[in-house]
């Protein structure tokens, strides 16, 4: 069965991952070996898909005349590599170890108009030529001018051709590249004849071949001279696209000794873009949001313990005076929320969302989810997501069982069903965009019955089991008891209205992460790498801090203005920070994305929306959590008669 790639799952996994420290020093990943290459060993470059940051379409290889090997074989696909879309085939391009060579021929093409529009397409859409050899993705080497400190950056693929004018014509015309001069870098070790691939770079041109009498067993080209190894015909004469017009394809191979060792091959291809991490930037956002955390933690600590010695101690006094404050709402502070049911139902799949993170981190820290192990984090987050569903039925269960919940089997049933569905029902829609534009990238119906498979046939029971467990635990007692009838509520002043703290509530969290979104967002849309996943550890575990820490100060002020009604307000408070979230991705759209295509530009928030909707789905609960934490400290600390 092929498998194929939805940016949904990219978009909603990146957002949340951490994975490995920073590559000044690597290591490589675990269980998988080196491969070393003996001179005149075979050397088999595959090809993957096409892509375009402009359609964010993913598209075969073979899905343009390129040169085809007499039998089109596809690479064993893991999981992960098939939701990432990877088209991983073979390829003409063969050739020796140590041994170079000059302008070989791959094939020769004839284009027929459909080919060429084909070709004239993908030029103008800026679509790319991803190929592997011995795991590492090719890279064209480019040298800055502009005086950036780093001269010399690396852009993962080739273009497939360009687009430019001939001298004294005011006509645009389409080129293709025909031509690559591939680099392969190797590391030698000096006690035995064995080398292994370090870096894999290529040149691509557009050259307009000729030859005398074309020979399929040994094609030879007049604008090639091998003995001289020299293009005769000038490089300014590139290969124009057009229909009923023959192309050759050829290519060049050439060896480089290098100091880089193997388990340190990907730093290079990690660093894709000169504007990558400006760590000092990064250090001191962190810094101050660390300094603002600590600043909120120390407010609290010194607030909330004066308010309980004083109120215990006026308790210990002959005369007490009339109770204010937080204090006073004691009686309610505990009723069940309204639609207590959906609030646990939102807490649940929380903490799935949580623990499908939580545990991926462990697997990525310990260098399982490295760049190099292509899939691997998909198949990690999928399949952890599934196994999570235990936790999220013991927590939603357990919730309602608190809120004097009865019927544990319908919030199970909620559970599993209604946050996937939700996310489902978009992805569906946005995978039927995909399939009208014809694009590898769309998911076949078989592979979503596998998913779906997946879901109902493991994920559902463990929220069933989990929630059962759940639900038969004994429920947690209340420091205080509720009373039988509401208090009323004041009239509230205007900076306490839920609206206005909800929507405060959200931009310190959002502050944390900003930054990495900004990076994420990078290697999700302009194919890029995303490596400083040490940083990003750290910045999750700032987000975790100040979601917890913002909804338990709004929540002491909402209780001090004897506003009972916290439950909800908690969750909100910290999940807004989705919305900002949202409106970030908006902003990255149109000021970094040159996307133009209607459909590209709905799949894009499409998945933003859902990336946010996840994100506010992971905030919420850890701020209801914290809130619920705080709640039940303070009422268990005081005097209540």
């Amino acid at each position: 069965m092929m498998w194929a790639w939805n940016p949904c799952i990219i978009a909603v996994c990146s957002l949340l991952l951490l994975l490995l420290p920073s590559t000044t020093h690597s290591f490589y990943l675990p269980g998988v070996a080196p491969r070393d290459f003996q001179t005149g060993e075979t050397l088999q470059v595959k090809v993957n898909k096409l892509t375009s940051t402009k359609t964010q379409l993913p598209y075969d290889y073979y899905s343009l005349s390129y040169c085809k090997p007499p039998k089109i074989i596809n690479s064993a696909e893991n999981l992960g590599e098939v939701l990432r879309g990877d088209r991983i085939e073979n390829s003409v391009y063969t050739f020796k170890m140590m041994e170079e060579q000059f302008c070989k021929v791959a094939c020769r093409v004839k284009l027929d108009a459909a080919s060429a529009k084909n070709f004239k397409e993908k030029i103008d859409d800026d679509y790319r030529v991803n190929m592997i050899l011995d795991n590492l993705p090719v890279a064209v080497l480019w040298q800055r001018e502009d005086g950036a400190p780093r001269k010399v950056f690396y852009e993962r693929g080739f273009h497939v051709g360009v687009k430019g004018k001939y001298a004294h014509s005011n006509d645009n015309r389409y080129f293709i590249h025909n031509h690559l001069n591939f680099k392969v870098i190797y590391h030698k070790d000096p006690e035995i004849d064995l080398a292994r691939i370090v870096g894999f770079e290529v040149i691509p041109t557009s050259i307009s071949h000729n030859y005398k009498i074309w020979d399929d067993e040994n094609p030879q080209l007049v604008t090639c001279n091998q003995k001289n190894k020299t293009i005769i015909q000038p490089s300014t004469v590139p290969e124009e696209i057009e229909a009923d017009k023959e192309i050759v394809f050829t290519y060049d191979i050439s060896f480089e000794s290098s100091d880089i060792k193997w388990a340190s091959r990907w730093d290079t291809f990690l660093l894709m873009n000169d504007d990558q991490i400006h760590w000092f930037s990064i250090i001191n956002s962190l810094m101050i949001v660390l300094f603002l955390s600590g600043m909120v933690a120390m407010i609290m600590l010194r607030t909330v313990y004066r308010d309980i010695a004083n109120y215990n101690q006026l308790d210990s006094q002959d005369e007490s005076p009339e109770e204010t404050g937080w204090k006073l709402v004691y009686g309610d502070v505990f009723r069940p929320p309204d639609n207590s049911s959906l609030l646990c139902v939102y807490v649940g799949t929380g903490i799935q969302v949580f623990g499908m993170i939580l545990v991926t981190m462990i697997f990525a820290l310990l260098g399982f989810l490295s760049p190099s192990n292509r899939g691997g984090l998909m198949t990690a987050m999928v399949f952890l997501w599934v196994f999570m569903g235990l936790f999220a039925g013991y927590s939603s269960a357990h919730l309602y069982k608190m809120f004097k919940g009865t019927e544990w089997k319908r919030i199970a049933l909620k559970t599993a069903i209604m946050f996937p569905a939700i996310l489902f029902s978009v992805f569906f829609v946005l995978n039927a965009l995909i399939w009208g534009e014809k694009s590898s990238g769309a998911v076949p119906f078989g592979t979503m019955f596998a998913l779906v498979l997946l879901w109902f046939g493991i994920s559902v029971p463990l929220v069933f089991i989990g929630s059962y467990l759940g639900f038969k635990k004994p429920a947690m007692e209340d420091p205080v008891k509720t009373n039988k009838i509401p208090r009323p509520i004041p009239d509230q002043p205007w900076y306490t209205n839920p609206i206005f703290s909800i929507l405060l509530g959200g931009v310190l969290p959002f502050g944390a992460v900003f930054i990495e979104i900004f990076f994420i967002l990078s290697s999700i849309w302009l194919n890029q790498f995303y490596y400083i996943f040490g940083f990003l550890f750290i910045v999750f575990i700032i987000l975790l801090v100040t979601c917890a820490e913002l909804a338990i100060v709004l929540c002491y002020f909402q209780l001090c203005s004897e506003d009972y009604y916290w439950c909800w307000r908690a969750y909100l408070t910290a999940g807004s920070s989705a919305l900002y979230l949202f409106l970030y991705c908006t902003f990255y759209f149109f000021t970094k994305l040159e996307i133009t295509k209607l459909v590209s530009g709905i799949l894009y928030f499409g998945y933003m929306l859902i990336g946010s909707y996840v994100f506010f789905v992971l905030t919420g609960t850890i701020g209801f959590y914290a809130c619920l934490w705080f709640v039940r400290k303070i009422y268990s600390s005081v005097k209540i008669d």
